[in-house]
C-alpha cells in the first residue's frame, strides 16, 4: 500500500486515482500509524509553503516523514511537496522547510535570462532535460512534456541531487533523485501517459 499523506491542503483523490489507474493501490491518510505502515509514501501538495508546513507540525506528521525516509523507504514529493524537502522557503517571508535536502526555494525572476519579461507562475506543459537516471525516469525518452503550476523553485546545494531540469527564463530543478528520496516539481498525475510511466515506476521501487 502507498500512502498519501493528507495535510488538509489540495486535491490528493487525483494523485490517488493515478496510482490506482496504473495497479498500485494507494490510500489518502492522516494516520502517522498507516503511513509507518505504508510500503511508500507520497507528499504532494498546493498552496503556500508556510501554511503547508504548519499543518504538518499541526497534524503531528513531522516526524513519521523522517521516520519513513530514515527506514529507506521510497518517498516521493509532488510540486509543492518537493519544495517542502528543502532547508527554507521564501514564500511570503523566509520560512524552515523539512531540511531534508540542503537548499532553498525561492521565487522567479520577473524577467527571463534574455531580459524578456517573464510570466509567473509557471503553469502549463514544459519538458524534462534528464540529467540523472534516476529509477522513477527509467524507460522515459529525454524531453518528455510534463504539467506545471509553480511560481517558485529549488535551489539544491548539491547540484548531484539534480535528476532533471527545466528551462523557463532560467534553468531550475524539476526532478530531485537522492538515495531513496525522489520529487517532482511537475504534477505526474495531470502529465498523462509520461506521468503515470513516473508514479507507476515509483510504486514498484519498494
Amino acid at each position: 500500500m502507498i500512502a498519501i499523506i493528507d495535510y488538509g491542503v489540495g486535491n490528493l483523490r487525483s494523485v490517488q486515482k493515478a496510482f490506482e489507474k496504473v495497479g498500485h493501490n494507494a490510500i489518502v491518510t492522516s494516520n502517522p500509524k498507516e503511513i509507518e505502515n505504508a510500503k511508500a509514501v507520497v507528499l504532494p501538495g498546493v498552496g503556500a509553503f508556510a501554511k503547508c508546513i504548519g499543518n504538518l507540525n499541526e497534524y503531528g506528521l513531522v516526524d513519521v516523514i523522517y521516520k519513513t525516509i530514515k527506514a529507506g523507504k521510497p518517498f516521493l514529493g509532488i510540486c509543492l511537496g518537493m519544495q517542502l524537502l528543502f532547508t527554507e522557503g521564501e514564500e511570503f517571508g523566509i520560512h524552515k522547510g523539512l531540511d531534508i535536502i540542503k537548499g532553498r526555494v525561492v521565487r522567479f525572476p520577473a524577467t527571463s535570462s534574455n531580459n524578456g519579461p517573464l510570466k509567473v507562475p509557471h503553469m502549463g506543459w514544459n519538458n524534462l532535460i534528464i540529467k540523472k537516471d534516476a529509477p522513477i525516469l527509467s524507460d522515459i525518452r529525454n524531453n518528455p512534456f510534463v504539467y506545471f503550476v509553480h511560481s517558485y523553485y529549488c535551489v539544491p546545494e548539491d547540484s548531484s541531487v539534480m535528476a532533471a531540469v527545466t528551462d523557463y527564463g532560467l534553468q531550475f530543478t524539476s526532478t530531485i533523485w537522492k538515495e531513496n528520496i525522489y520529487a517532482t516539481q511537475f504534477h505526474p498525475e495531470k502529465s498523462q501517459e509520461i506521468g503515470l510511466k513516473i508514479l507507476k515506476r515509483f510504486g514498484e521501487l519498494s
